[in-house]
């Protein structure tokens, strides 16, 4: 079992009288990691939501129904909370009412979840978010040399957990998690309305990988509105299937500052959206790969290790440009990423020269400072 950075600190926050709640993608791997600490310290109470029974008497949850159900347990580990309406409201009972038990909450979506916990547990909570493996978690499991081996199986396939584990067979298990079951939460919201929009949305998505994406061009190639566009997306987005970059620009004239890029989490996913699982040397978009790729193990990385950066891509009117860049503890990184270490680049003069950035260009040579520190 691979080690997950997040794993101590949910430890260090057992006992101090918060629920602990753990977002994430589906199959990323809450089950096991909430599972493999409550059994460290001792017996505990699983409630599966899955099941219609545990579901229900959570839904009409009040203190004498509640006390019952958990008895004399002192750690209980609530799996598929978003599978429970008015769910927030029951883990508020459960603190306020019934002191020393702690409660492990797991979610694969923030959508439901997040707007029914919010309130009820504002100072009552502490949120974490699980994403695929991490390469910095890879690395640490494997060691250096076997970890840097995986490096061109990792862009193709990715970090899901399933995906590493079951070698020779990636591909069939990309395919079950890149279809509806990796957005199943979202199609039981009463917004989705075009489910048939969803798989669609994401396709055209993997094929634009790296490229700005324009609502308004992409609206009219899947033939709906705008507003719809945006609202799906921003669905995505919460589904941790995808996430945005946003323009930076502060003060050049030429700076794009409406169209956005939209990277996904998994390099696997996107892959398995298009079909195409080519080794790297046979690719045409290798270099569309490693920058999801970097910027993803990226944000995973300042998830993982809880620091606040604010994260940009730049380009110009007249297609100056730079791939990523991080604003944190009062200074401007600027990154470009090559998979070829001989490629040579030079940072933008209006871009340094404005914003007098400390650049680094990242390649297969350097990259893992970049993931890792």
């Amino acid at each position: 079992m691979i080690k997950r950075k997040l794993e101590e600190v949910i430890e260090a926050n057992i006992q101090t009288g918060k629920a602990i709640i753990l977002l994430g993608p589906r199959q990323t791997g809450k089950t096991t990691l909430l599972s493999h600490i409550a059994s460290r310290k001792g017996d505990f109470l699983l409630l599966d939501c899955d099941e219609i029974l545990i579901r229900e008497r959570l839904e009409n949850a009040n203190l004498e129904n509640l006390i019952q159900l958990i008895g004399d347990y002192k750690l209980v580990f609530i799996d598929e909370a978003q599978r429970v309406t008015n769910i927030g409201l029951s883990l508020k009972i459960l603190i306020d009412r019934i002191k020393n038990v702690q409660l492990l909450v797991s979610g694969s979506s923030a959508l439901e979840l997040a707007n029914q916990i919010n309130e009820p547990l504002t100072g009552r909570k502490w949120e974490y978010l699980l994403l695929p493996i991490s390469w910095q978690e890879i690395h640490d499991h494997l060691g250096y040399l076997k970890s840097l081996q995986q490096l061109d199986q990792r862009l193709v396939y990715g970090m899901y957990p399933d995906v590493i584990n079951s070698i020779g067979n990636e591909e069939e298990v990309l395919k079950q998690l890149s279809s509806s079951y990796l957005y199943k939460d979202l199609l039981a919201i009463r917004s989705i309305r075009k489910p048939d929009l969803l798989p669609k949305l994401l396709k055209a998505l993997a094929i634009q990988l790296g490229n700005e994406v324009s609502a308004t061009e992409l609206s009219n190639l899947l033939g709906v509105s705008k507003d719809t566009l945006v609202t799906y997306i921003d669905l995505l987005e919460k589904a941790f299937i995808v996430f945005r970059l946003e323009p930076f620009s502060r003060n050049i004239r030429n700076e794009i500052s409406t169209n956005r890029k939209i990277y996904f989490y998994d390099n696997g996913i996107r892959n398995a959206l298009i079909s195409n699982y080519n080794p790297i040397s046979l690719r045409q978009d290798t270099g569309a790969l490693w920058e999801n790729f970097l910027i993803s193990e990226r944000m995973k990385y300042l998830i993982n290790n809880r620091i606040s950066a604010n994260t940009y891509f730049w380009r110009t009117t007249q297609q100056q440009e730079i791939d990523y860049i991080e604003e944190r503890g009062g200074k401007i990184f600027a990154y470009e990423f090559k998979w070829s270490e001989k490629s040579k680049i030079r940072f933008s003069k209006t871009f340094t020269k404005a914003y007098a950035p400390e650049t680094h260009i990242i390649n297969k040579k350097n990259f893992e400072k970049f993931l890792m520190s």
